[in-house]
């Protein structure tokens, strides 16, 4: 029975790698794209009151999208459709998704009527600097309100994506994003080709926002329909496994949601501070967003079926083994790129930003705001793989409670910070708010599991900082024998630069990693070799 149990650890944990990494990989070009997209809004519209009304203005649709979507009713129903499945029968939870898709599109249509009548008053809390500037205030409030529809779509497919990777389906909602960036790109090209005005391009923009919602939940339609899930189905808006994705969603949409509340109290506060800063922000989040959704997201989109899975069987010994192997998995990963971030971080602000009215200035402001944001990349990445695990075991009421401390640490540290440190104290603030709430659910998940090897874990996390140490001196070395002055450099000279850096830092963490015998490294080696001999 033991050598049965451990086997079917196992494949969970291959399955989660798997999934992991075919997440990663659909993440990672969407990310490529993502980047594009903001070199693309960084020429055109650079750090000022059109890029700063933009980005305040997206905020509201994308933090109900966390509420809505991701951090609501997506997390509170894969637990309960997996245990649907597997305590029922396929049919019944497919009735369950189709009440929950039902449900989420008339939930995500009155919010979103409310949103368009009251955004004036959301903008006023959202940005209240931004009411000394009428103009930027007008422009937030009619961008806020063109893409509060997108809240629909992008709802819809974190449903959908919760849906398929609970049927073992995780490609089509991983590369969604991909089209979301196409759409904008297009979109900003598109208007400038008929209008210099900057106004006008970036309501092209918001109008590029809105195509790709809708594009992103066309894709996930045809693969919903290939697992069987008919929205004719006789389910109406209330299946009876229901009342406990009610019960379980209402505590997720203030947990799941706090990097995204902390990042607009983060908005709400730059927005009294100097024009730009809401911009500088911004830029930095989106590159700590590149590891933090390619591996982090990844590895917390594969693990949460796996969770369910077995906590649905009860068996708290494989929770915890997962839990662990995810863990390690995750900050092995991160914590390099975390440090390359840090040490690399002028040089990639510029390679990525630095044109048309993105000059030298707002690229290093924005690259201190990126060395604040990093420090805390191995928090963040964390929490993603801590959280569904509570989700998993259906305690929804930890993370409220943490994530309520911890919004409450980023408000207080980022009043006291913006004074001397200006917008990086903000950057700070959200860094240490993670941890703080990474801290205190991991004390409140060593006594619910009780099994986690953390020894084990701490163990990997030591040798991967030793490591990274290592990797941050080569990549120092490397870009400098490269690109001595960064204030003049070319384009092409930091693009080698960065790359040439980054891949001896990355062959020397390899190097390191085999020496000092990191079980993570054995086992990425032992998927890429299945894969490629089944390939």
């Amino acid at each position: 029975m033991q050598t049965h149990a451990g086997h079917r650890t196992k494949n969970e944990n291959r399955n989660v790698t798997r999934a992991a990494g075919v997440v990663g990989a659909a993440t990672l070009l969407s990310r490529i794209f993502g980047y594009v997209r903001d070199m693309v809004l960084a020429s055109f519209f650079g750090a000022g009151m059109a890029a700063d009304a933009f980005i305040a203005a997206f905020r509201i649709p994308n933090l109900l999208r966390r509420l809505f979507g991701e951090g609501s009713l997506s997390i509170a129903f894969v637990p309960v459709f997996a245990e649907t499945l597997i305590k029922k029968d396929r049919q019944d939870g497919l009735r369950l998704a189709v009440s929950a898709l039902k449900l989420l599109l008339v939930c995500l249509s009155a919010v979103t009527v409310i949103g368009v009548v009251v955004a004036p008053w959301m903008i006023r809390v959202v940005a209240p600097g931004f009411s000394d500037s009428p103009e930027k205030m007008a422009l937030t409030i009619l961008l806020t309100r063109l893409m509060f529809p997108y809240v629909i779509f992008i709802g819809m497919v974190a449903l959908c994506m919760g849906i398929l990777n609970v049927l073992g389906h995780f490609a089509a909602p991983a590369i969604a994003p991909l089209l979301l960036n196409l759409a904008m790109i297009a979109a900003v090209f598109g208007v400038a080709r008929f209008s210099d005005s900057e106004t006008v391009q970036v309501i092209g923009l918001a109008g590029g926002v809105l195509l790709g919602g809708a594009l992103q939940l066309a894709l996930q339609l045809p693969f919903l329909l290939k697992q069987g899930l008919r929205f004719r189905m006789p389910s109406g808006l209330w299946h009876p496994a229901m009342k406990k994705v009610g019960i379980l969603m209402l505590p997720t949409i203030f947990g799941a949601a706090v990097y995204q509340i902390n990042i607009l109290v983060g908005t709400l506060l730059a927005s009294l501070l100097p024009e730009g800063s809401v911009s500088y922000l911004y830029y930095a989040d989106r590159l700590v967003q590149f590891p933090l959704g390619i591996f982090a997201q990844a590895a917390a989109t594969a693990v949460l079926p796996s969770l369910s899975r077995q906590a649905a069987n009860g068996d708290h010994a494989a929770m915890g083994n997962t839990f662990g192997h995810a863990m390690s998995l995750v900050l092995f990963i991160t914590i390099p790129a975390m440090v390359g971030l840090i040490v690399l971080r002028d040089p990639i602000v510029a390679l990525l930003f630095k044109r048309g009215a993105f000059d030298l200035q707002t690229t290093r402001l924005t690259a201190d705001a990126l060395l604040y944001y990093a420090l805390g990349l191995w928090a963040f990445s964390a929490v993603r793989i801590v959280v569904p695990t509570f989700y998993a075991l259906q305690d929804t009421r930890t993370p409220v409670k943490t994530a309520t401390i911890s919004i409450a640490a980023n408000i207080l540290i980022g009043m006291a910070l913006m004074g001397p440190m200006r917008h990086c104290g903000l950057a700070l603030a959200t860094s240490l708010a993670s941890m703080v709430n990474l801290v205190l659910l991991v004390l409140v998940l060593r006594k619910k599991l009780g099994v986690i090897r953390w020894r084990l874990i701490f163990s990997s996390v030591l040798k991967t900082l030793i490591a990274s140490g290592v990797l941050s001196v080569v990549a120092v070395l490397t870009f400098r024998t490269i690109v001595s002055d960064l204030t003049g450099a070319a384009t092409l000279r930091l693009l080698m630069g960065i790359g040439t850096a980054i891949g001896g830092g990355v062959a020397v963490f390899c190097c390191m990693a085999w020496l000092l015998r990191i079980p993570e490294w054995q086992k990425v080696v032992d998927l890429t070799r299945r894969s490629l001999n089944r390939s």
